[in-house]
């Protein structure tokens, strides 16, 4: 075993924090604690690194990684550790004994976790021959290409998805078609907004309703990986936005200049009538049977609708939200229903082709994780 304040430089000092009023749009990305945050026009590292969370990373989550790997030019901010390895340390070697090392017992903080530089030096990582570490990374490598891979087919069935609705019914919102619009409201029977009760996390339990977050709800997918549970009592208490099967949910808060912004991402909520709820970062909206919900949803997660929240969002520089008045005002072109469902179909068929990758990717990430408890324990 070798402490990282010995095999690895520790380039702390170099880095420099940017403010909103210096920030520009540039060609080098600009990193943070979980990777990339933005684009600027200037660098302060142009190296072979690894980057590891200082702050604000994801500690206490077992599958998202708080290290990942720069290379080339690059500025970071000062709440991820920046390490350059020393000679007989492999940097891709590196990253994967940090990705998802157990730092529950050396950060601190109780509101806002953090590794200091000294706590960060302790950490030990298994030192085979630089032979073996690249023997290792040869083999977390294919596995990672081949999830890298299953992940691109999902994302070109979306593509697909997006591609089709384009070519049936146009732009949402230029509507060079012509079809009818209505306001969400006008076809729906409620929309609604969920609670967070006072308390936040106390009031969870192991077992009962789940308790839909805004990190739960992505584009057109609800992930349960993180999913939180209320008993149910207080999901009596929350009555109004008890969530039913094909209830459209939309995330209220984010940032706009980020890919993955939890600012007006839109899912269908698959799964029986009053089995979950959702807090006060969410949206329920519940159709009155005149639209189809996929194709609604496919509306909500297309490009142009995520351009038309950005322009209609208030709020800060860092924090914008949607409020409940310009989600029922929602424009929403009606062309026939039959077109609807033929989408709805369209879509339907390609979920099946989704389910297939999506399980061949699930075993790979299995692959990954026992290969990564064998390397590093």
């Amino acid at each position: 075993m070798a402490r990282l304040g010995d095999v690895c430089e520790i380039l702390d000092n170099k880095r420099i924090p940017i403010t909103a009023s210096n920030r520009r749009t540039g060609p080098y990305p600009y990193y943070g604690a979980n990777g990339i945050q933005d684009y600027v026009d200037n660098y302060i590292f142009d190296d072979e690194l690894v980057l590891l969370a200082e702050d604000g990373g994801n500690f206490g989550s077992k599958d998202k990684p708080i290290a990942y790997r720069v290379s080339g030019k690059c500025w970071v901010n000062n709440h991820a550790h920046v390490l350059k390895t020393k000679d007989g340390l492999d940097v891709d070697y590196l990253c994967y004994s940090l990705m998802f090392y157990d730092v529950s017992g050396l950060v601190n903080g109780a509101t806002r976790q953090k590794l200091t530089q000294t706590d960060m030096r302790k950490i030990e990582i298994p030192l085979p021959s630089l032979n073996e570490q690249r023997k290792i990374v040869m083999v977390l490598d294919k596995v990672s290409d081949l999830i890298a891979k299953r992940g691109q087919q999902l994302e070109k069935l979306d593509e697909l998805v997006k591609s089709r609705f384009i070519e049936m019914f146009g732009d949402p919102i230029s509507n060079q078609f012509g079809w009818k619009v209505k306001k969400l409201v006008d076809v729906s029977v409620l929309i609604t907004n969920g609670n967070t009760p006072k308390g936040g996390s106390e009031n969870y339990v192991n077992e009962g309703i789940m308790f839909l977050r805004s990190q739960n709800v992505w584009r057109n997918r609800i992930d349960l990986d993180d999913v939180a549970y209320i008993d149910k009592d207080m999901h009596a208490a929350m009555a109004k936005s008890s969530v039913h099967d094909k209830d459209i949910l939309i995330t209220k808060t984010g940032r706009i200049n980020t890919e993955n912004s939890s600012l007006g991402r839109a899912a269908l909520f698959h799964g029986a009538d009053n089995s979950a709820n959702i807090n006060g970062h969410v949206y329920l909206i519940r159709l009155d049977g005149t639209v189809v919900p996929e194709y609604v949803v496919a509306i909500l997660t297309g490009e142009p609708y995520r351009r038309y929240i950005r322009k209609v969002c208030v709020g800060g520089i860092d924090k914008r939200q949607i409020n409940l008045d310009q989600v029922k005002n929602f424009p929403i072109i009606l062309p026939p229903i039959e077109l609807q469902e033929q989408f709805a179909t369209f879509v339907a068929q390609t979920d099946k082709s989704k389910l297939a990758i999506q399980k061949s990717l699930e075993k790979l990430e299995i692959l990954k994780k026992a290969l990564m408890q064998k390397y590093f324990g």
